[in-house]
């Protein structure tokens, strides 16, 4: 299992990724595709870390803490009425 970006917790095994599809069809950045058979990460850094691809894995080839990053951050300002801050290093790219 490897650490796909240095600016989130998205880490994934192409060994155990059986080539479902079901992390492109539900992550809503497009990180993951296709290729040969397998998931292929695009942009890794563009994971908010909703955790939809995680729990949609039946192999668990793909680990992500979520509620960690941009999506917890989104959905907390929502809630309070404040700006959003998720802890990346460049915040102009985060979300």
């Amino acid at each position: 299992m490897i650490q796909l970006s240095e600016k989130n917790t998205l880490h994934y095994d192409a060994d155990r990724c059986n080539g479902c599809r079901m992390c492109s069809h539900v992550c809503p950045h497009g990180v993951f595709d296709q290729e040969n058979g397998k998931a292929v990460p695009l942009d890794a850094d563009a994971c908010m870390e909703c955790g939809a691809c995680r729990l949609n894995c039946p192999e668990e080839a793909i680990v992500v803490d979520s509620g960690v990053g941009c999506a917890a951050a989104l959905m907390w300002a929502s809630l309070t009425g404040g700006e959003p801050k998720c802890g990346c290093s460049d915040e102009s790219s985060c979300c």
